[in-house]
């Protein structure tokens, strides 16, 4: 395990022996998470700062604590030991008392070093997943087929960014074998250093869509972000293997960027792992035939919706090339996580809720309403379709897009935001009766909406970015569905 030896070497390259049988539990960021012999990260945020907490991490039991403030704020009459990573530890191991404030020069960059000197730690196998849209999903079922064989550590949540990598590395364990880390961006090198500091021997790659171009300006530097981890991986001699959508041609050109062995999924026969006769039966789940190589397996798995072939597609090829066979790999897939995105719940009148609000874009949102239209049988289709955020240039195109898919699926379609009347208006566009068209700009609105319109047994999808928190429309209907 993790000890305060370990700490001190890796934020300061300088070994303490004593510390060693100090053993850290867990790393943390939220003092409110704190448990005894736990290692508290003060960071610093946009509304508070970690520093201020200190003094609570410690009173819940943490064994030391990260800091880059010489003064730290509410350790009044806590008797606490310092260690500064700055200097010589020769020079201050009297002051080595516990609980610990261990300074360095950044609290983050400090996280992030101590996450690749703990990695390196380790021999096993990494597989990073990055990409636009599927990340998470990507990332869930990869873990469950491997989870199959293998003892496997994965990105928790939405642990993907620059902080949740390394708190993701700091978990691993001896008896860790294979570790999937899920990698977000929001700009171009950050991939880059991610594998930097997890060092991943396999790399899969969703497909590129315009998400975030408020940020990265073009589509050609989304690309360029996310190729930043098959650029990354060791060569095929040495174990690399890139994982590459075939059906997304800025993803299948990212093979000229990496020395490791390519493998392709798609939906045709071109890519080495691929998918035919393919069935949806709503939320029964779907069927495939998968194919690699001159074998091939039937599968049918409780996946919901066609889109969720491409995905378990990807997790497939991580299990072929971790040395699995299709006949485990569909098993594993039979029972997929609980942690995967699109979920169902209660509505009123025993209505079905698609609750797909972690996040949107085109591609997702689009997707998520070709599912709606595969859910037959049951009643009227609603979709309620929150603002996508940070689109830049081609936001209206993207409402524009997802309005008129809505119109040719739904029976009523509920527009969220302010972006959203573009949604709407191409609604009504494209063949949508006004009447059952309506733009509104809360969740409250919307729920008023929905409390109107529902009166019979019917299946709502609810979706939109995450700072739209369409999550609040799920709660309530699943309120209106308990006075049923």
């Amino acid at each position: 395990m993790l000890t305060l030896a370990d700490v001190v070497e890796g934020v300061s390259s300088q070994r303490i022996e004593a510390l060693a049988q100090h053993r850290v539990k867990n790393v943390v960021i939220d003092s409110r998470q704190t448990f005894r012999d736990d290692l508290f990260v003060a960071l610093p945020g946009e509304r508070q700062d970690g520093h201020d907490y200190v003094g609570h991490a410690f009173g819940r039991g943490a064994l030391a604590a990260l800091v880059h403030h010489d003064r730290v704020p509410n350790l009044e009459g806590l008797a606490v030991g310092r260690f500064d990573a700055r200097r010589p530890a020769a020079e201050q191991t009297a002051s080595l008392t516990l609980p610990l404030l261990v300074r360095v020069d950044d609290t983050l960059s400090a996280l992030q070093r101590l996450s690749a000197y703990w990695r390196a730690k380790f021999n096993l196998r990494v597989i990073g997943v990055t990409g636009s849209v599927g990340k998470t999903t990507t990332k869930e079922l990869i873990a469950q087929v491997l989870g199959a064989r293998y003892r496997t550590l994965k990105s928790e949540g939405n642990y993907n960014n620059e902080i949740g990598v390394p708190l993701t590395l700091l978990r691993l364990r001896p008896e860790h074998e294979r570790a999937v880390i899920e990698m977000g961006m929001y700009g171009l090198g950050e991939i880059a250093a991610y594998c930097q500091w997890a060092k991943p021997q396999v790399g899969v790659v969703t497909i590129v869509a315009p998400v975030h171009l408020e940020r990265l300006g073009t589509i050609e530097n989304i690309a360029k972000a996310k190729s930043e981890l098959p650029a990354a991986l060791p060569p095929a001699e040495l174990g690399g293997v890139a994982i590459l959508n075939d059906d997304d041609e800025r993803v299948r050109t990212m093979a000229a960027v990496t020395s490791a062995r390519v493998v392709t999924y798609g939906l045709t026969p071109r890519a080495h792992v691929w998918a035919s006769g393919i069935e949806s039966f709503g939320l029964d789940g779907i069927s495939f035939t998968l194919h690699y190589g001159r074998e091939r397996q039937l599968a049918k798995l409780p996946l919901i919706g066609r889109h969720s072939v491409q995905t378990a597609l990807r997790a497939a090829a991580v299990g072929l090339v971790e040395g699995m066979n299709l006949v485990e790999i569909v098993e594993a897939l039979r029972t997929p996580p609980a942690q995967l995105r699109l979920v169902t719940a209660k509505g009123p009148f025993h209505s079905i809720v698609l609750d797909d609000t972690y996040n949107a874009s085109a591609e997702s949102t689009i997707a998520a309403l070709n599912l709606l239209a595969e859910i037959e049988g049951i009643g009227p289709r609603i979709a309620v379709l929150g603002d996508m955020l940070e689109l830049g240039d081609m936001e209206k195109q993207a409402h524009d897009e997802v309005g008129c898919r809505a119109a040719l699926v739904a029976q009523y379609v509920i527009g969220v935001g302010e972006r959203s009347r573009w949604t709407c208006r191409a609604a009504v566009e494209c063949g949508a009766p006004p009447e059952r068209v309506f733009h509104v700009m809360t969740n409250g609105e919307a729920l008023e909406v929905l409390n109107d319109i529902v009166r019979e047994r019917c299946v709502i999808l609810v979706k939109g970015s995450r700072g739209m928190r369409m999550e609040e429309i799920v709660a309530g209907l699943g309120g209106l569905a308990n006075e049923d």
